[in-house]
C-alpha cells in the first residue's frame, strides 16, 4: 500500500558538542565527526551521537542558555533562534 504519510522525515535536538573523533575507514576514507550529547530528562542521563558538521545546526545559545532550555524542557526557548552562521556572515 502506498502512503504519503510520514513522507519528509528528519527532527531537530538540543545537545552539546562534546569532542570530535576521526572515522577510519569510511566510504570516504577518513571523516572527522562530532560527538553530540543530546540529554533526556535528567541533564546527567542522554545520548551520544557521532554527527557529521555538515549535518549540526549551531544556535546562537550560550552553553548557560542551552543547559537553561534542556532543564525548562524547552519552556526557555528563545522565540527566535538564529545560528552561528548567520551571525558571522
Amino acid at each position: 500500500q502506498k502512503s504519503k504519510a510520514f513522507k519528509e522525515i528528519g527532527e531537530y535536538a538540543f545537545g552539546f558538542i562534546t569532542s570530535t573523533v576521526i572515522l577510519h575507514g569510511s566510504s570516504a576514507g577518513s571523516e572527522e565527526l562530532n560527538c553530540v550529547y543530546v540529554p533526556s530528562n535528567h541533564l546527567y542521563i542522554g545520548d551520544m551521537f557521532l554527527i557529521s558538521s555538515n549535518d549540526i545546526v549551531r544556535p546562537n545559545l550560550s552553553v548557560r542558555e542551552g543547559i537553561e532550555v534542556v532543564n525548562s524542557g524547552g519552556m526557555s526557548v528563545p522565540r527566535m533562534l538564529t545560528t552561528l552562521d548567520e551571525c558571522v556572515n
